[in-house]
């Protein structure tokens, strides 16, 4: 009988622990950063079960990798190198591994500080460049080796504001549902529209061309509503939030939204855009107010009702992040050099805190 108490013992002492080892799987991610103080590159990092944060190290030493990107198959990671030499940056790709990123190719992004890469399941890699004005194609094999680049789509335009004398392409975007890229240009103050002409390799634009924002806007990112017929908009420069809508194979803007509480009158701009992915929370980063605005969507209409404000602990959050269930929220404070997690509230779409950590000059998080 001591025998088998003994055996039992044992065995809820080994349940015991491969539970706590359940509870303590952590799901990793990357991190870009700006590389004109401490930071040398690419960072990953852990995110508990729990929602607190660990740094792993550092996993590629790069020059300001500012916009990250995984192909599909999760291979692969692609980074901007955001640099002016004779008028152009860069693409880099790596193969993941463990704990580490091999370097495998290094091509030019066709305009001068590329701010945001894309690829989708074809290995089709869109970048966009902030000061060339203009949306960089290129491919990758199944093995990450980029092409050399293939095509320039250069914007032309301007808006009404200093910040927009000139084309400023902040981010581009494979549709999710049809063979459709959509770019966002800060400086034209437009939603360009673009087809990939796989003959040609190049972008070509549709019928409609653009999208124009309202007068200085300022358009900077965009993410799709899970039903994929609504599309949000953030507009830095204005701080609003645009619900773009198709209407007879046009886009069309139905209403935009503030992203600053009313009474607020410093200085803020906005800085990035997501939706959970059951399509009943939009959230977005202001810098200045250094806060995360916090919307309920309506389901009928797409429309946005204001939940709310959360201080992100930081100063000028650059990029954030939802962790790929939707349980935790991740913000990056470019001025404050920290990574804070938030718990999000899947009812009510509220963000608690959780967890901060040290990140040198950290502006992009990518799980």
């Amino acid at each position: 009988m001591k025998k088998v108490a003994l055996l039992c013992i044992v065995v809820i002492l080994f349940s015991c622990q491969n539970s706590a080892v359940k509870d303590e799987i952590a799901t990793s991610f990357y991190v870009g950063t700006y590389t004109d103080s401490d930071s040398k590159g690419i960072y990953k990092y852990e995110l508990s079960k729990g929602g607190k944060l660990n740094q792993i190290g550092l996993v590629a030493e790069t020059r300001n990798p500012s916009f990250l990107a995984k192909s599909r198959n999760g291979k692969t990671l692609f980074a901007v190198d955001e640099a002016n030499e004779q008028g152009t940056g860069f693409v880099k790709s790596y193969k993941i591994e463990k704990d580490s990123l091999t370097h495998i190719s290094t091509s030019k992004s066709g305009g001068a500080h590329p701010c945001f890469i894309t690829v989708n399941d074809e290995n089709q890699v869109l970048v966009a460049n902030y000061s060339g004005g203009n949306v960089g194609f290129l491919e990758a094999d199944n093995f990450g080796e980029l092409s050399p680049l293939l095509n320039v789509q250069q914007h032309e335009g301007k808006g009404i504001t200093d910040r927009q004398k000139a084309p400023h392409a902040h981010s581009t975007y494979f549709h999710p549902t049809k063979k459709e890229i959509i770019s966002v240009d800060l400086g034209t103050n437009q939603l360009w529209l673009s087809e990939i002409d796989n003959e040609k390799n190049e972008l070509v634009l549709t019928h409609q061309k653009t999208l124009k924002m309202a007068p200085g806007a300022g358009p900077r990112h965009l993410t799709f509503h899970p039903n994929n017929n609504w599309i949000y908009v953030l507009n830095e420069l204005n701080n609003t939030v645009s619900v773009v809508k198709e209407k007879e194979d046009m886009y069309n803007i139905d209403f935009s939204i503030s992203m600053l509480p009313e009474q607020f009158t410093g200085y803020s701009k906005g800085a990035d855009i997501h939706i959970s992915k059951d399509g009943k929370f939009l959230y977005a980063s202001n810098r200045g107010h250094d806060s995360i605005v916090i919307y309920k969507v309506n389901a009928e209409n797409g429309s946005l009702k204001l939940v709310g404000f959360e201080p992100v602990l930081g100063r000028n959050p650059r990029n954030f992040s939802l962790s790929s269930r939707d349980k935790f929220l991740l913000v990056a404070n470019q001025d404050t050099n920290n990574i804070v997690s938030f718990k999000r509230d899947e009812i009510t779409g509220k963000l608690t805190f959780v967890s901060e950590i040290f990140a040198p000059k950290p502006v992009c998080i990518l799980f």
